[in-house]
């Protein structure tokens, strides 16, 4: 992606060259002039820091300037400091009205969005929409932009990709949550399964208790009666032999009394 900026030029504005980092324009007859045009100095040696020092001290100078703030927005954007590059280029959009100085303010922001989007920390899809929108919008004010298109076309490409992988993903996470709730509910049928078995277990192993206890209770009964059935005829022999010694006795008193 080509990044355009601001360069010294005359006493005007004017854009005037596409460069490999883009072009740019200072402005002339202001405070922050030389300042501008050292930081301009340190941007072309690729000392994007240094630059990025003397174009904020452009803006201590005078806080307005819209090439300080553009070139700062610049300065940041090579450094990939995308956040605050987006921040700097907004501002000129909001403070200066040249229709080719916004169609380069929103090219760049277009950019500096769309780095946001792909950064570990920034990755959202709504960046992404954004810088979207920033390329449309620079296109709008300048149609033949042919690095905007492309870039545009590239975002376009870049968030259908990442549509499609969310959707993707959102189809693995509900396939992973329906396997999820199968796994849960074939356990809980199994823990079911195995309570229904320990309880039929329980309730065979009562029955069986409770037929052995009646069996010892039948047997106990039956041994019950065959010794009070023994003892019933033991009492009656008992009883028997008395009577024959009863009768044993009458006779003999009955015969004695004869005599």
């Amino acid at each position: 992606m080509l990044m355009k900026t601001f360069i010294a030029y005359t006493s005007i504005w004017t854009l005037i060259a596409l460069l490999s980092t883009g072009s740019s324009i200072a402005v002339h007859a202001q405070a922050e002039n030389k300042l501008i045009r050292k930081g301009n100095q340190y941007y072309s040696d690729q000392n994007f820091k240094e630059a990025e020092i003397e174009y904020r001290k452009s803006l201590g100078k005078n806080d307005a300037s819209v090439p300080g703030r553009f070139n700062l927005g610049t300065s940041l954007y090579k450094q990939k400091n995308h956040q605050e590059a987006i921040l700097s280029f907004d501002s000129v959009l909001n403070a200066y009205p040249d229709e080719k100085i916004r169609s380069q303010s929103y090219y760049n922001l277009g950019n500096s969005l769309l780095k946001f989007s792909m950064d570990s920390a920034g990755a959202t899809s709504d960046a992404l929409q954004s810088s979207i929108e920033a390329y449309k919008q620079s296109l709008r004010l300048n149609p033949a932009d042919s690095a905007a298109r492309y870039n545009l076309a590239y975002a376009q490409r870049l968030l259908r990709q990442q549509q499609q992988q969310q959707g993707q993903d959102q189809q693995e996470q509900n396939q992973d949550e329906q396997d999820q709730q199968q796994q849960d509910q074939q356990k809980q049928d199994q823990q079911q399964q195995d309570q229904q078995q320990q309880d039929q277990q329980k309730q065979d192993q009562q029955q069986q208790q409770d037929q052995q206890q009646q069996q010892q209770s039948r047997d106990i009964s039956r041994q019950d009666a065959e010794r009070m059935l023994e003892a019933l005829k033991n009492d009656e022999k008992q009883t028997l032999e008395k009577l024959k010694q009863q009768q044993v006795k009458s006779q003999r008193v009955t015969f004695e009394k004869d005599w």
